[in-house]
């Protein structure tokens, strides 16, 4: 069994029961003051019926309290969502995410992409609430198993939520 099934999200559900009845779109977001964190918050929030619409659940890692992260996952209308707080990365370890190098984090394709997110699309950055190196992801889960994903290259990497809760899988029950 994965070592991260019993996790559970602020409703009180583990990763294993979620991914059990449904598709999981597990969400690993930088920390809450970065550009890139706040857009895709905004693409996720835009998404969200289609990915819903695939039978997936939405579920959040973020790096700091649930206190906290009411009140930025309220501005983008996500606060109803499941979520897991993890200040000490240790699930973000678990799906092997590593911290950016200094290319992945301050490159120009990075800078161009962080001036166009936060500039002209207005996402803008806020203080540094966690560790500001930690790279995100995208993981697909069901019935305990990963069965998609998106491995950022760069922070400022934007993965199609869509395309992601889309993926098929057939239980081997079912086939």
């Amino acid at each position: 069994m994965n070592s991260w099934w019993h996790i559970q999200t602020n409703r009180g559900e583990s990763l294993k029961e979620l991914s059990d009845r449904n598709k999981v779109m597990l969400v690993f977001l930088r920390h809450f003051g970065c550009t890139f964190c706040r857009e895709a918050l905004a693409d996720i929030h835009r998404k969200r019926e289609e990915i819903e619409n695939e039978g997936a659940i939405i579920v959040l890692v973020h790096q700091i309290g649930d206190k906290q992260a009411d009140e930025l996952l309220r501005l983008y209308h996500l606060e109803d969502i499941h979520r897991i707080s993890d200040p000490n990365l240790e699930i973000y370890h678990a799906f092997n995410l590593n911290r950016a190098t200094f290319k992945q984090h301050y490159g120009l394709r990075v800078m161009i992409r962080g001036f166009v997110a936060g500039l002209i699309k207005g996402h803008m950055l806020g203080p540094e609430q966690g560790d500001g190196w930690q790279m995100p992801g995208v993981f697909i889960l069901r019935e305990g198993k990963i069965i998609d994903k998106y491995i950022h290259e760069y922070v400022s990497d934007r993965p199609d939520y869509s395309e992601l809760s889309a993926c098929d899988y057939k239980s081997p029950a079912h086939t």
